[in-house]
C-alpha cells in the first residue's frame, strides 16, 4: 500500500498589536526571600500546636476559656495563613 503524503502547516504569525510588547512583558519571579520558608512553616505549626493545647488544656488556661470557639478562629487562621504562603513560595 503507498504512503500518503505528510503535509507542511505553515508557522502561524500573530497579527501586529496581539502580542504584548517587550517593555510591558511581565517580569520574572524573584525568589521568596530566606525568611520567607521558616515563617511559612512557624505559622502552620503554631495554628496545629494552638488547636491542640486548646483541646488538651484549654479548660486550664484563662485567657483559653474566654476565647471559647474562636480559639478554632486563631488556630485555623494561623494555617490557613501558612497555606496561603506557600502558594506564593518561589
Amino acid at each position: 500500500m503507498p504512503k500518503s503524503k505528510v503535509r507542511k502547516k505553515s508557522v502561524y504569525t500573530p497579527p501586529e498589536g496581539v502580542l504584548p510588547s517587550s517593555a510591558s512583558k511581565a517580569r520574572a519571579a524573584q525568589p521568596s526571600p530566606r525568611w520567607y520558608a521558616p515563617v511559612m512553616i512557624a505559622l502552620m505549626l503554631l495554628g496545629l500546636v494552638w488547636i491542640v493545647v486548646y483541646y488538651v488544656a484549654g479548660d486550664k488556661i484563662g485567657f483559653m476559656v474566654s476565647l471559647s470557639a474562636w480559639n478554632f478562629a486563631i488556630g485555623f487562621g494561623a494555617m490557613v495563613a501558612g497555606l496561603v504562603m506557600s502558594m506564593r513560595w518561589r
